[in-house]
């Protein structure tokens, strides 16, 4: 059996005594059930892992709890299927999620329970959150008929429960409750009607326990696995024009690795340039979801666009090995640049895509090519002295723009081949440093 530390799920990190389990499971539930499982969790589980408590006083609380939880579990394991039903329909389930199965031995435990009370007739009951195939599987177990039993599987409040329950009594349909959720039992029980609660069998316990540490050891191995990235430089990718001078190339090459490495720093990534245009990213899968919103997003992208005026080209792909994580990755570079967007720019180790479509970043709807010819005769007319550098600021008086208009036309003649993104000029001031722009206005010979 493997070894578990309890914890509440408010524990602070720095508290924690010994070397850390391989595996952290959040255990989400009324607080008698939590007790139950964490008590039980000590010689239950298959693996060495971690239980943090999550308990709470109503179902209605289950969502915020695994909110709380975030990203430190590797699993939830819910003490019934009303919170994870909760928790799912809200849809804050980040990780693998299982629960406490309350039908088979359960319901049969609570139906002996019902026999010994004098004032309940199993054949006529009601009961909530298990379904009819439950029911009446755990019926024909028992040998009894199960047609004047009623049954409502459909989550909802504790009052609209109950009621459901005290009316069927109240109309001498049924003569006692069958109920899974604790406040449902309490509140019956208040009123003075004949309820049964349903709890989890020891063996149920163990059960779920097990599969919430299998399914967070999966997850884990999904985390860690291998991750590479193919990153390519379409304006780096063209052949150096005489007009444009090479130093310059040199510069906006040594600006973007560095940008690239600092961003792959906080990834716990490492990037390699493998030619003129292209860089080599490795991470893993878990560093690089985070980093994406769920490979949603173009990694890296925004802020090389942002800061280097530059457009980027990236395929994602994972393997059991590198060089099947690099083949994959090339294969979704290759879709990306033929501009199949529906299949998504990131592919798992089987070769599918894994979001389809990606959010893009912000495209920028510039003019067409003959208005960014037009904008660079303007700004070429009104340049001084043969300084062929300009901003968006300067730009934007040339122009009778706004400094965020002429910012987007220069990214147009960039694209467009009109102009050099220069390395941006660090100054001492707080603030995005001014984006520098050569414009190549020996182009105009040529159009």
């Amino acid at each position: 059996m493997g070894r578990t530390l309890v914890e509440r799920e408010d524990t602070p990190r720095g508290a924690r005594l010994g070397a850390p389990p391989d595996l952290t499971i959040g255990v989400v539930g009324p607080h008698d059930l939590v007790e139950r499982v964490m008590l039980m969790g000590h010689n239950s589980a298959p693996v060495p892992c971690r239980l943090v408590a999550a308990a709470y006083r109503d179902e209605q609380e289950a969502a915020d709890k695994v909110l709380r939880l975030g990203p430190s579990v590797d699993a939830c394991l819910f003490a019934s299927p009303v919170p994870f039903e909760l928790a799912r329909r809200a849809g804050v389930l980040t990780m693998p999620a299982t629960h406490v199965q309350l039908g088979g031995a359960a319901l049969i435990a609570a139906l002996g329970r019902a026999a010994l009370d004098e004032r309940i007739d199993p054949r006529r009951v009601s009961t909530d959150v298990l379904n009819r195939a439950d029911v009446e599987e755990a019926y024909a177990d028992l040998g009894l008929p199960s047609n004047e039993v009623h049954c409502r599987d459909e989550p909802g409040a504790t009052g609209t429960i109950s009621a459901y329950h005290e009316r069927l009594m109240r109309q001498g349909v049924t003569t006692g409750a069958i109920t899974c959720i604790p406040a449902v039992a309490d509140r019956l029980s208040a009123a003075g009607l004949p309820v049964i609660r349903v709890r989890p069998t020891a063996g149920a316990v163990r059960t779920a326990l097990n599969t919430a540490a299998l399914l967070g050891a999966h997850h884990r191995l999904e985390e860690s696995q291998l991750t590479v990235i193919i990153i390519e430089v379409p304006t780096l990718r063209e052949p150096v024009r005489r007009a444009a001078p090479r130093y310059w190339r040199e510069e906006l090459r040594l600006s973007l690795h560095r940008l690239l490495v600092q961003e792959a720093n906080r990834m716990n990534a490492a990037v390699w340039p493998i030619d003129d245009h292209s860089y080599l990213v490795t991470a893993t899968r878990g560093s690089i979801h985070a980093a994406t919103d769920g490979f949603r997003v173009l990694p890296f992208a925004g802020r090389i666009r942002d800061e280097l005026g530059l457009a980027v080209e990236v395929g994602v792909g994972m393997g059991r090995t590198t060089h099947d994580a690099e083949s994959h990755a090339r294969a979704a570079l290759a879709r990306s640049q033929a501009g199949k967007q529906a299949q998504g720019f990131a592919v798992d180790r089987e070769g599918r895509a894994l979001v389809p479509p990606p959010r893009m970043p912000p495209q920028v709807a510039g003019p067409a090519k003959p208005k960014g010819v037009e904008v660079l005769s303007r700004l070429a007319a009104k340049l001084e002295g043969g300084d062929t550098v300009v901003d968006a600021e300067n730009a934007g008086r040339m122009l009778g723009v706004t400094p965020r208009t002429a910012r987007r036309l220069l990214r147009t003649l960039v694209d467009e081949g009109l102009a050099w993104p220069l390395p941006p000029n660090r100054t001492p001031q707080p603030g995005r440093p001014r984006q520098l722009y050569r414009l190549i206005v020996e182009k105009l010979g040529t159009h």
